[in-house]
């Protein structure tokens, strides 16, 4: 299914794991604890989006129980659409399904003329890659950090049209359609100087 969206008003984020304590020390979030994150986190987001703005969260969204989500999803701004990452899977609970405008493993939308692939995971090929308006938006990765984990050695392979979109990367604030667009031109020139 691809849905068609306005380029005003659209943002991506990616990995913010309110509640995760854990994921201060594996990603060197600077927060003193899991509160002082998940106020960041909260008070960042509302900055840039409004109640009416669209908000895709390529997964990795909360852990907890229902009080932690609706806690959460209480105070956040905008109409959210939820790409499910591996930590949704073991936490998503019954009923948060309808506080999301959708639920989806992956989805494709248009913003003007850009197809866009939203996934938790980084893909190794996608649908015209090689094009520069079809984009691929991910999380999972966290590739701010000095990336040393198993998918390290595989992220060299990504197309300048994809992008991590996770928090790690945005200072810790959701991404507008602009700024993504940007990110990936300099990718794009980066890619051509590169070639040279």
């Amino acid at each position: 299914m691809n849905f068609k969206f306005e380029k005003d008003n659209v943002f991506f984020t990616s990995d913010t794991h309110f509640n995760h304590a854990n994921i201060i020390k594996f990603c060197q979030r600077p927060f003193k604890d899991v509160d002082e994150m998940n106020e960041t986190l909260m008070m960042n987001w509302n900055k840039v989006v409004g109640p009416d703005d669209t908000v895709f969260h390529l997964g990795d969204f909360c852990l907890g129980g229902s009080a932690e989500w609706t806690r959460i999803l209480d105070r956040l701004n905008g109409k959210i659409y939820l790409i499910l990452g591996n930590h949704d899977l073991k936490n998503i609970r019954q009923g948060f399904l309808k506080r999301f405008e959708n639920v989806a493993m992956a989805m494709c939308i248009q913003i003007g003329k850009n197809r866009i692939h939203l996934s938790h995971y980084p893909y190794l090929c996608f649908e015209g890659g090689y094009h520069n308006d079809i984009w691929q938006l991910f999380g999972h990765v966290h590739t701010r950090v000095a990336n040393t984990g198993f998918d390290a050695a595989r992220l060299q392979f990504l197309y300048p049209t994809q992008l991590d979109v996770g928090v790690d990367n945005s200072n810790y604030t959701p991404l507008s359609f602009d700024q993504v667009e940007r990110k990936i031109k300099i990718q794009i020139e980066n890619q051509k100087a590169n070639k040279l």
